[in-house]
């Protein structure tokens, strides 16, 4: 985990993860996707190179536009309206030359300024021109764009005009980073947050005052079935503060273009996941994949709240501090906190 996150736990010396892309229907507009994942031919981009250095391990079998429209939506005809990108990272942009020109890119704002032009271009950038090249690309302006609309904490747009769905400005992470909330049902009223990179573990926002560790955690993170019940306090004994009420970790600068800013969005992440009404899924979460606790694209999300899918993942992050709480149980060290800032 680290450089990324500390502290640093027993058993638990790396990220893994999936890479989320929403495809988003309305009633009456062309569907939308949000973030486009790695693209299959990601080692041709220009920082390849730094990839392999770091040993990272990428397997991608398909695009976002093959699996799409492999369930029936018409690409290449244009069925997708636009491309929203919570940031510029090559793990979300995917390959937007898999779309016509007549799909449009939106971004965040000052992402131009920040992350453009693209490559070749510019030789040390990340995104490539030709991402860029032939489309519309709209860089949302909140303050100009939102009649000073706030959910939670966060500035936020209404994309559609009908309460469907939201853009919201989540800075920290990257210059530009955006996060989404569908709304799934009505009465009552229920909803999907997309959280990019605004966090890249349950265990940032997880537990806080609006949302406690539980006295007890049934059924028990994955590494404990078959033991019973699991009592929070094994969890609580490690937290890094000893604490039921404040998160089991921290971002560092590394992970972050500014460290303040990002703390004051993982910290409204956490307001958004105490309500038992919203569904709070980060792009790498991994808890949700590994076993899968819902069923994934073509199925719809919708029903996510009827199926108890919020109360069921809430806790399960704490499945990567398993042998952190059995080192404590002997006695030893959970925990050590590294050097980065």
């Amino acid at each position: 985990m680290a450089p990324f996150l500390q502290p640093d736990y027993v058993g638990k010396d790396r990220l893994l993860g999936p890479c989320f892309s929403f495809l988003i229907e309305h009633p009456s507009r062309k569907p939308i996707l949000f973030d486009l994942a790695i693209r299959k031919d990601w080692n041709k981009l220009p920082s390849y190179p730094k990839w392999v250095e770091m040993e990272w391990k990428i397997d991608v079998e398909k695009d976002v536009a093959e699996i799409i429209k492999e369930n029936g939506v018409d690409v290449d005809g244009g069925a997708v309206d636009v491309i929203i990108w919570s940031h510029h990272h090559w793990d979300h942009v995917g390959n937007p030359q898999t779309f016509p020109g007549s799909t449009g890119l939106v971004v965040g704002p000052g992402f131009m300024a920040a992350h453009t032009p693209g490559y070749p271009q510019n030789q040390d950038a990340t995104l490539l021109e030709s991402d860029f090249e032939g489309r519309s690309v709209r860089e949302v302006d909140f303050q100009q764009e939102s009649n000073s609309l706030k959910i939670g904490r966060f500035n936020a747009l209404d994309y559609f005009g009908d309460g469907s769905f939201y853009l919201l400005d989540t800075p920290g992470h990257s210059v530009g980073h955006m996060c989404g909330l569908a709304r799934t049902t009505t009465n009552p009223d229920t909803f999907v947050f997309m959280g990019g990179d605004a966090s890249h573990h349950g265990g940032e926002f997880r537990p806080t005052d609006y949302l406690p560790l539980p006295k007890e955690l049934d059924p028990p993170p994955p590494k404990r079935r078959g033991q019973g019940i699991c009592p929070g306090h094994l969890l609580q004994d490690i937290n890094p503060h000893g604490s039921a009420t404040k998160p089991m970790y921290y971002v560092t600068k590394l992970l972050s273009h500014d460290k303040e800013v990002a703390d004051w969005t993982i910290a409204g992440l956490g307001e958004f996941d105490a309500h038992e009404n919203v569904l709070l899924l980060l792009a790498h979460d991994d808890a949700v994949v590994d076993p899968p606790q819902f069923d994934f694209y073509p199925e719809p999300l919708n029903d996510w709240y009827e199926k108890g899918v919020g109360k069921k993942v809430k806790w399960l992050f704490l499945g990567d501090l398993e042998e952190a709480a059995k080192a404590k149980e002997r006695g030893e060290e959970a925990f050590s906190w590294g050097t980065y800032p």
